[in-house]
């Protein structure tokens, strides 16, 4: 194989294929932010949450969360509250917060090539339909991330296509 790295996805974004590795990465940012998320979904409704006691319920780095947090506010996913009774809270119900949401708050877009769309891609000869390849790849992650809520994560019950991914044998398998 070749020691260049054929990328999915930026080194910002949450995904991408790295050769050496031969892994689907998901970064620290997307596995803190959907964890906090989840937190705050199985919180009291219109309680806010302190990042700090966000940080020390998941072992996520208090620091690295605060970052996590303004982007999920920013995207409208939380919201914050000052004071002494201050803290994070959703922004909206947790049945309408999919895993993609979160992930495009925090990374950017579910998958890109180099940084770019894969339909962007112009591919030529021999490698012409490399670029389907990435545009698939997006769509398998949407019929995960998109289609699973907050919700489904904190009620430990996912859509159905979902666990069905999960149950087979072949989806546990290191290769």
């Amino acid at each position: 194989m070749s020691s260049v790295d054929t990328e999915i996805s930026s080194m910002s974004t949450p995904i991408s294929l790295i050769s050496q590795e031969r892994s689907l990465k998901i970064s620290a940012k997307t596995d803190y932010a959907v964890r906090a998320a989840c937190e705050l979904a199985g919180a009291e409704p219109a309680k806010p949450i302190k990042a700090e006691t966000l940080a020390q319920l998941q072992a996520i780095p208090a620091n690295f969360l605060e970052n996590i947090l303004s982007a999920l506010r920013n995207s409208g996913i939380v919201r914050s509250q000052r004071g002494a009774v201050g803290g994070y809270f959703l922004a909206r119900p947790a049945e309408t917060i999919s895993l993609a949401d979160i992930i495009r708050a925090v990374d950017g877009p579910l998958a890109a090539v180099r940084g770019e769309a894969p339909e962007d891609q112009n591919y030529s000869g021999a490698a012409s339909k490399v670029a389907d390849i990435w545009v698939a790849v997006r769509a398998s992650l949407r019929v995960v991330l998109e289609e699973t809520t907050l919700a489904d994560l904190v009620a430990q019950k996912l859509p159905k296509h979902v666990q069905a991914l999960i149950d087979s044998p072949d989806a546990w398998s290191r290769r």
